[in-house]
């Protein structure tokens, strides 16, 4: 079978796409789900893994591939699947191949309505929002929520599951095209990066937002912490700017805010049955449409590094997803 390899840590332009032989469903932990693979979706730990700077330093030579979307080949007795169940799955890495072996733990059920390029674009961006918002920023209905980088496959997510819960979305872009991106997403207001703060301070009657979501990083800190209101949070989740800034603790003081980090993948893929907790709280919002992940470009398997060149060159919309 094909699958897209990293064989030197030389970044997405040494990324090949190899013949490489089947896994079986006896894995190392226990049987296994078989997924035979239809779409595969482009993220950030890719990027990161591609030049071996991401947390998880898995042995070369290595399959690339966080989310990805198919058809249950096979499966084991109790897991809740049955061949021919269409599933998203998400792992550390290794969903870039035309089947794949994962856990039931990680395999969820994809709605009818949902294509498999949708599916790709679901598991790690939809639950990173989902544990952003509901758990570690405590979200509640009525709340505005803040979205830095929002045309993309995190800041899409985040803004559908705001809408969800009830909350108003302010997206953060860069230019017009990626506002209009957010405004399909379901975003309630689009500002530009370029004063975004004072926008934001018009858009609250002058009171601020309660949640701020940052991918983004760099020099939007200090005005990000400027645009909570009383009692708001910050949400750190990443760092696609490049830099990784610093925050002046007394800022926290003068108006009873909060930094709080989020790092989904190491919190939920520690916990067993977690992620599917999670999916289960967000299926609603699939069924009822407010869910609809916004697919932007896509790629065939030879060309999964371009799309992280891409991504890296933010010229993203949306999420990007490869094909198998």
């Amino acid at each position: 079978m094909r699958a897209v390899r990293v064989t030197t840590l030389d970044g997405p332009g040494a990324i090949t796409v190899e013949d490489v032989e089947e896994p079986t469903a006896d894995g190392a932990f226990g049987p296994q789900v078989l997924v035979e693979t239809q779409a595969v979706g482009v993220s950030f730990p890719d990027l990161l893994l591609s030049r071996g700077e991401y947390q998880l330093k898995p042995e070369l030579p290595f399959t690339l591939g966080v989310d990805f979307a198919g058809t249950v080949r096979s499966a084991p007795e109790g897991s809740g699947f049955s061949a021919g169940d269409r599933v998203a799955a998400v792992l550390g890495h290794g969903g870039a191949a035309e089947v794949v072996a994962v856990g039931a733990e990680s395999v969820f059920p994809l709605p009818d309505a949902l294509s498999f390029e949708q599916g790709a674009a679901l598991p790690m961006n939809y639950l990173t929002a989902h544990f952003a918002l509901a758990v570690r920023g405590d979200l509640q209905e009525g709340e505005t929520v803040l979205v830095h980088g929002a045309a993309g496959g995190v800041g899409t997510a985040t803004l559908q599951v705001a809408r969800g819960y009830g909350a108003r979305t302010i997206a953060v872009v860069s230019t017009e095209e990626k506002g209009e991106v957010a405004r399909r997403a379901g975003a309630d207001e689009v500002v530009l990066v370029e004063g975004f703060r004072d926008r934001v301070k018009e858009l609250t009657d002058g009171q601020g937002v309660d949640v701020v979501m940052d991918v983004v990083g760099g020099d939007l800190m200090t005005d990000s912490l400027r645009s909570l209101g009383a009692l708001g949070r910050l949400l750190v989740v990443g760092f696609t700017g490049g830099t990784i800034p610093q925050v002046k603790v007394n800022r926290l003081l003068l108006n009873n805010v909060d930094v709080r980090g989020v790092g989904w993948g190491a919190y939920a893929m520690a916990r067993p049955g977690y992620m599917r907790w999670q999916w289960e709280q967000i299926l609603p919002m699939m069924e009822s449409g407010v869910i609809a992940p916004p697919v932007g470009a896509t790629y065939a398997a030879e060309d999964f590094g371009r799309a992280l060149v891409d991504m890296a060159e933010r010229r993203t919309l949306g999420k990007s997803v490869v094909l198998l």
